[in-house]
């Protein structure tokens, strides 16, 4: 297994494709990562596999998180597990609002599982467009006590305050160490 370095030739772009961390500079493919070389002699693809992995979720990852900013259609998330393994790389990812119809998706510091779609202008995009991915954990926002849900709401079983949000259909079962 021979190292390579980021800008290292891996095959020539008449021969082979560019594929997973590499990247066609108009005469070779190259890699983009520290790792080692894997040709795919059948589909014609040149890859690297990297010699560490990191924080980073590809799309179709599930990931869970905490909620950093509420905007108006839009919230953004840090990362803290990803396929349920835990990550301390702490990148954020956005997700969009503009098709759920409730008045707080979302609040501060709720605990979210959502689904990463694209990696777009260096920017992580996910989505909650599945009834098992949402708000699985959160807290009153009047008094800051337990919530329970009843339906489609939350309601704090200390002073009876009622919220919006989109929970998932694991809210209050968290499959992971609550998050600190």
């Amino acid at each position: 297994m021979t190292l390579v370095l980021p800008g290292d030739r891996i095959a020539s772009i008449e021969e082979y494709e560019a594929g997973r961390d590499t990247f066609d500079d108009g005469d070779a493919v190259r890699s983009l990562v520290v790792g080692s070389r894997d040709i795919d002699p059948s589909n014609r693809v040149a890859n690297i596999e990297r010699s560490k992995k990191i924080g980073v979720p590809d799309p179709g990852d599930i990931i869970v998180g905490t909620v950093a900013a509420v905007m108006s259609v839009m919230f953004a998330v840090t990362i803290q597990y990803v396929n349920g393994k835990r990550t301390k790389s702490s990148v954020e990812c956005i997700c969009s609002t503009r098709n759920i119809r409730k008045k707080n998706v979302t609040l501060v510091n709720d605990v979210v599982e959502l689904r990463i779609v694209s990696h777009l202008n260096g920017t992580i995009h996910a989505a909650m467009d599945d009834p098992s991915l949402g708000v699985i954990l959160t807290r009153c926002v009047k008094c800051g006590g337990s919530v329970v849900p009843v339906r489609d709401i939350i309601k704090c079983i200390e002073c009876s305050w009622i919220d919006e949000r989109k929970l998932s259909r694991k809210f209050g079962k968290p499959d992971f160490p609550v998050l600190g």
